[in-house]
């Protein structure tokens, strides 16, 4: 063996060279009182010249605690859920925690899955964020039966019996539709996702009430419905441009959904703000560098990620209660929505 030293260096390798017990060479390890001079130094002697690291995933489950924490998100490449894992990371290692990190990739099978692997790394909690195609809230429900930490935020479910960090979607979505207004425009359209998400439905509600407040009758032709993503949204857009009377401003319910609409607008000819405006949600950091400048609803994305994993510490530490936090947020207007000439 240490001729050719093993990539990845046990307690229990150094206790078979030394013909001791690995109990042994732990508190040789730590300077325990009650191992003598002699063993102490043989034992680390022999980690130094094998490059002996502890593992802390294997000394937490000795323990029975890990300091790990699974975070679940629909997809890693977006800036809005990189930032809040960003925001859980940072408030996690003040505290001593890791994290580990899975994707759903807005697979309702897959995201079974992540909580399945992230339980077998013996993680403490877990921090959700729901995918796409989640409907059947079943899964975890059984993790709340059981007693396992879990905290959701952003995509949300089963709010009266896990903790929760969101924005007020509501609100946000009726202050895109105010600006619309007060900018000039009428004929507002929203592309929204699947009904059964809950940033969905308060949008919707939220783009709805901002309609009403100004005496505008809703119409079925400018809610439309895409599956978030690029191609999508496209379709979606498509569909709005060729009505007889298209709108004069599209609201995107996210900012991949507006950057597919700014696109496609100006593959009809059309020009973004002056024939149609166009406004995302997210912030994301493309919409500084996008022509024109998107206008979007920016998340404490950081807050988000450090307000949830607090959450999920009162769970570890006992506290039973529900709560649901809710952000506030702030409309970054920019050149996709100009006042109309």
């Amino acid at each position: 063996m240490s001729s050719n030293p093993k990539r990845h260096i046990s307690l229990k390798d150094l206790a078979r060279e030394l013909d001791i017990s690995i109990s042994t060479v732990s508190r040789a390890l730590k300077d325990h009182p009650n191992i003598s001079p002699e063993v102490k130094e043989k034992v680390k002697a022999l980690a130094d010249k094998w490059g002996y690291r502890p593992n802390p995933l294997a000394m937490g489950l000795l323990r029975q605690s890990t300091h790990t924490i699974g975070v679940i998100v629909p997809d890693l490449v977006t800036h809005f859920f990189s930032s809040v894992i960003s925001g859980i990371e940072s408030y996690a290692s003040e505290q001593g925690y890791y994290i580990i990190i899975s994707s759903s990739y807005e697979s309702y099978k897959k995201e079974k899955v992540c909580i399945e692997n992230l339980l077998n790394s013996r993680v403490e909690g877990l921090i959700v964020s729901l995918s796409y195609e989640t409907k059947d809230y079943s899964h975890f429900e059984e993790l709340e039966k059981k007693g396992i930490p879990l905290v959701f935020f952003d995509r949300v479910c089963l709010e009266n019996k896990v903790p929760t960090v969101t924005i007020d979607n509501r609100e946000a979505a009726r202050k895109i539709t105010q600006h619309f207004i007060d900018t000039g425009r009428k004929r507002i359209a929203y592309i929204s996702g699947p009904d059964f998400l809950n940033i969905s439905k308060e949008r919707k509600a939220g783009y709805r009430e901002g309609l009403e407040q100004n005496s505008i009758p809703f119409q079925d032709q400018y809610l439309i419905h895409c599956e978030m993503n690029p191609q999508s949204a496209t379709i979606a857009t498509q569909k709005l441009l060729t009505l007889s009377t298209p709108p004069d401003a599209i609201f995107g319910i996210n900012d991949t959904v507006a950057f597919a609409a700014m696109k496609e607008i100006r593959v009809a000819g059309l020009i973004v703000p002056d024939d149609i405006a166009v406004a995302g949600f997210t912030n994301e950091y493309h919409a500084t560098v996008v022509h024109p400048s998107l206008t979007s609803i920016t998340h404490p994305t950081v807050e988000m990620g450090k307000s949830a994993v607090k959450l999920l510490f009162n769970k570890l530490e006992g506290d039973n209660t529900v709560q649901n936090v809710q952000l506030e947020t702030k409309l970054m207007i920019r050149g996709s929505t100009e006042n109309k000439k």
